[in-house]
């Protein structure tokens, strides 16, 4: 097998067996086991326990006690976001109905409604490299990178605003998706859980009207705006500043290899080009792959701060990504 791959450096080389072996692993596919959907569990059960710990404080009448409560719900519901990205592959349950349930719920704070984003989602890996990819979230790499630009995309609330239009849309039948024809049973699940969403939505307004608009404030108006630049900031080292006119898993992508932290909290985002080689496979069998994708790929950081660096480099002297 033969692989062709760009250095570090920027120089191009051939990378051949038997002298170096092809990514037979990274590639390779794997079941749900029930291990598998225990380890999902744990980070569920885990992401509710700080969740809960977050919102206690967050209710708490000190101001700086109250304040680091709002930032532990907007990272829990940042991070609940990124578990909700193992459901939309199924591959955190045996079965696919656990997938809808859970990561409907898991989407609820930032309001992203799971039908819709999995359909986008799964767009992106098939399309990722061509004109046609889909991506939900991220930052627009046909733009110049500047930091106006980068600040511009963190902070950009419109999606929300979307949102809200499509939840209209959806209650009086115009909703339509415009990347591509929905199958009739997709299309149902995407119209309902926009409903659903609008349900929470009015049953918030309603308990800020009845005077507990400061729980609503604290437990999740605060958090959804700390949160938006929050995932925007998990989100952005997948592909920017790399090779996104190609198909090829190992260019078009990044891994960072980051600490023990940084791959829970992001669930593994931070191991991406593992995760597009086989996207698929449940997220707590990456770091075995990763091995390979220090071998071969050209996209790869040690850590978040070395990508930082390079990023930073790159908007100083106004590269593209």
């Amino acid at each position: 097998m033969v692989i062709e791959s760009t250095a570090k450096d920027g120089g191009t080389g051939t990378v051949t067996s038997p002298s170096i072996q092809a990514p037979v692993a990274l590639f390779a596919r794997a079941r749900v086991t029930a291990g598998d959907e225990r380890v999902f569990l744990c980070k569920v059960a885990v992401l509710t326990v700080l969740t809960g710990v977050g919102a206690a404080l967050a209710v708490n009448g000190h101001l700086l006690v109250a304040a680091a409560g709002i930032v532990l719900v907007a990272a829990m519901y940042t991070h609940a976001v990124e578990l909700q990205h193992q459901c939309l592959h199924h591959s955190a349950f045996r079965r696919a109905l656990p997938h809808r349930v859970v990561g409907v719920m898991l989407g609820l704070p930032l309001l992203v409604v799971y039908s819709h984003y999995r359909l986008r989602h799964l767009q992106h890996h098939r399309y990722l490299g061509t004109p046609d990819d889909t991506e939900f979230f991220g930052f627009d790499t046909r733009r110049p990178l500047t930091a106006g630009h980068l600040l511009r995309s963190a902070f950009d609330y419109r999606r929300l605003v979307t949102v809200c239009a499509d939840i209209g849309r959806c209650a009086t039948g115009r909703w339509v998706y415009p990347f591509s024809d929905v199958k009739p049973a997709v299309r149902r699940h995407i119209v309902v859980e926009h409903l659903l969403l609008g349900t929470v939505l009015v049953g918030a307004a309603a308990l800020a009207v009845t005077g507990r608009g400061d729980y609503m404030l604290r437990l999740w108006l605060l958090p959804l705006l700390l949160a938006v630049p929050l995932h925007f900031v998990i989100e952005l080292p997948e592909h920017i500043l790399c090779d996104t006119d190609t198909t090829e898993v190992l260019r078009n992508t990044r891994s960072i290899r980051g600490s023990w932290f940084s791959t829970w909290f992001t669930n593994g985002n931070n191991l991406h080009i593992e995760h597009h080689a086989a996207m698929a496979v449940p997220i707590n069998h990456l770091p075995s792959r990763h091995h390979e994708v220090r071998r071969l790929a050209v996209h790869v950081e040690r850590t978040y701060w070395d990508f930082c660096r390079r990023l930073w480099t790159a908007v100083r002297t106004g590269t593209h990504a």
